[in-house]
């Protein structure tokens, strides 16, 4: 039996990406443009990102939400399946990491479909314009409370969402925790439960990123 650790995890997930996800020239490309501008090696794993594409295709979403774009790589996952008439609005805090994004998803050829927004998000939300399909949030996990918030302002029933890295190496069930993120993320799993506007489950996840997961909610 192979023993669980995270180095075994991450042969796993490699295994799981050859044989489910192959290989795309644009979405390796772009990963390789955020390496050589030395941002954060923070970016959602490729099984994920397959998964986030999924999510879009299944859901039927047209207009997609994403807050938090790092160096593209999930945004073009999510633009190649929203089709050539469905748009993706991305909003990213940093200037220099919006300029590689915007350069590689121009280059994978999904481009006209992608709306970055620079700002923090908590200053973008109140400015777009509602009815989004599917939110998906992976920014700084301190501000999820107001993230969702807004994405059930700006959803509709219906909309589905997605809050990732709620995992946090199990941290989540440590009350006392006075770690930002995961006081942010606890906030956001209650906020989640407890929140009429949403209908919520979450998964935990072992892999490329370690012990994490998400939580997928629909608004309702």
């Amino acid at each position: 039996m192979v023993e669980s650790t995270p180095q075994n995890w991450r042969a796993a997930d490699d295994y799981l990406a050859e044989t489910l996800v192959g290989h795309d020239p644009a979405l390796e490309a772009a990963l390789a443009a955020q390496r050589a501008a030395g941002l954060p090696e923070i970016e959602v794993a490729p099984v994920a990102g397959k998964l986030l594409n999924l999510l879009v295709r299944i859901s039927g979403a047209k207009r997609v939400l994403e807050i938090g774009t790092l160096g593209g790589y999930s945004t073009i996952w999510m633009a190649g399946a929203v089709g050539e008439t469905g748009r993706v609005t991305t909003i990213e805090a940093e200037a220099a990491n919006a300029a590689v994004a915007r350069a590689s998803i121009d280059s994978a050829g999904v481009g006209e479909r992608v709306d970055i927004r620079i700002g923090r998000a908590a200053d973008v939300l109140p400015t777009l314009v509602g009815g989004f399909d599917l939110v998906f949030i992976d920014a700084d996990k301190e501000s999820n409370t107001i993230y969702l918030d807004w994405a059930a302002r700006l959803g509709h029933p219906g909309t589905v969402v997605i809050v990732d890295n709620i995992g946090r190496s199990g941290d989540i069930v440590d009350a006392g925790s006075a770690d930002p993120m995961v006081v942010g993320t606890r906030d956001a799993l209650r906020m989640l439960g407890e929140d009429p506007r949403f209908d919520a489950t979450a998964l935990q996840t072992v892999g490329l990123k370690g012990w994490d997961g998400f939580a997928l909610a629909v608004i309702v």
